[in-house]
C-alpha cells in the first residue's frame, strides 16, 4: 500500500518555510522515500505570506499541483493565525502544528478546529535562544517530525548538517540542531 504524506506550510518571506520544506523533503529522500518540495509565493518580498508544499511517499508522485487537502498544515508565523484560514482543505483526521505562545486549548477555540490533531511549539522563542535570530524553520521542523512520525529525527538531523554545513559556521548548524531537538522535546498536543 502507498502511503502519501501532503503538507502546507503557511510563514511569512524571510522565516524560511520553503527551506523547511527541503529539509524535510531531502530526508525523506536519505530514507529512500519519494518527495517534492515546491514554494508558492504571493509578492516576493520580505514579510509577505507564502506557501510551501511538501510530499512525502513511498512511491513516486505523479500528481503536479498545489497541496488543497494536506494531511499537515504548519504554520510559522503566529500573525498568521488571524489573517489566514490555515484549516481550509485540512483532512479531517487532519494535523495542524502553530508556531504560538498559545496553550492547545486556547488555540483550539480561537481557530474553532474541533477536528484533527492539533500541536503547540515557541519556535520563535526556542530560535532566539539557539539560534539568536527568528528563524522559527528548524524548530517547527522538529515539531512536525514529534507529531507526525513522517520522517526520523536522525535523518532531519543528517539534512540539517549537511544542508547548512557548507553555508554557515558550525556554531550556527549546531545551534539549528539544538533548536530542531528542543522543540521536538517541546512541541505540545491539546
Amino acid at each position: 500500500m502507498t502511503e502519501l504524506t501532503e503538507i502546507r506550510w503557511h510563514g511569512r518571506g524571510g522565516q524560511g518555510a520553503v527551506t523547511a520544506s527541503e529539509i524535510l523533503a531531502e530526508a525523506a529522500l536519505h530514507e529512500g522515500k519519494y518527495f517534492q518540495a515546491f514554494p508558492d509565493y504571493g509578492p516576493e518580498r520580505m514579510g509577505a505570506p507564502i506557501r510551501a508544499y511538501t510530499r512525502i511517499s513511498t512511491a513516486p508522485i505523479r500528481q503536479h499541483c498545489q497541496v488543497t487537502q494536506p494531511d499537515v498544515v504548519v504554520v510559522l508565523d503566529p500573525t498568521l493565525i488571524k489573517v489566514i484560514d490555515f484549516t481550509d482543505g485540512l483532512k479531517d483526521d487532519g494535523v495542524v502544528i502553530v508556531n504560538t505562545k498559545q496553550s492547545p486549548s486556547e488555540l483550539r477555540k480561537e481557530i474553532s478546529f474541533d477536528h484533527g490533531r492539533l500541536f503547540i511549539v515557541d519556535a520563535t522563542r526556542i530560535a532566539m535562544e539557539t539560534i539568536g535570530k527568528n528563524f522559527p524553520n528548524t524548530p517547527i521542523v522538529g515539531a512536525l517530525v514529534k507529531a507526525t512520525g513522517v520522517v526520523g529525527k536522525d535523518a532531519v538531523l543528517e539534512e540539517i548538517k549537511r544542508r547548512m554545513g557548507t553555508k554557515v559556521s558550525e556554531k550556527l548548524v549546531k545551534a539549528n540542531m539544538a533548536a530542531f531537538e528542543r522543540a521536538y522535546n517541546e512541541v505540545k498536543e491539546g
